[in-house]
């Protein structure tokens, strides 16, 4: 697997040990038909770096993350952006946007705060196989 992206490529970060986000990323896989998206766990060298690099907390690990055009979109901004970008049906969830972001968040973190006890929780890291996996970052 690739430990940097591209400058052009948009990467999702995601809780890796997180049945929930790691159910978004399955999710999101094949309806990226272009391919778009490249994808990296929070707790990876490369998600920490990218972390970093955008002056994000390293140490909360409740958000999906999205780093595109240089810019970079958490929670419930994350997740719009994430849908306009796979086009389609998915582009409905663009008129969120325009919702105050803190309610939007309010909804995103009362999710986030019980993902584990809904979802559960991984012992460790999603391994990607197949064609998928050099779509993921290190």
């Amino acid at each position: 697997m690739p430990t940097d992206p591209p400058d052009d490529e948009s990467v999702i970060l995601f809780d890796g040990v997180c049945n929930l986000c790691s159910g978004f990323v399955q999710f999101v896989l094949p309806r990226d038909e272009e391919g778009k998206y490249r994808f990296a766990s929070l707790q990876s060298d490369a998600g920490q770096a990218l972390l970093a690099e955008h002056d994000l907390p390293s140490d909360e690990l409740e958000s999906v993350v999205l780093i595109e055009d240089g810019e970079s979109y958490v929670k419930s901004s994350a997740i719009i952006q994430i849908a306009t970008g796979l086009g389609g049906a998915y582009r409905l969830l663009s008129p969120f946007r325009y919702l105050p972001r803190s309610v939007r968040d309010r909804i995103y973190d009362f999710v986030a705060d019980n993902r584990y006890r809904w979802f559960g929780k991984k012992d460790q890291c999603m391994m990607p196989s197949g064609d998928v996996e050099s779509r993921f970052l290190e």
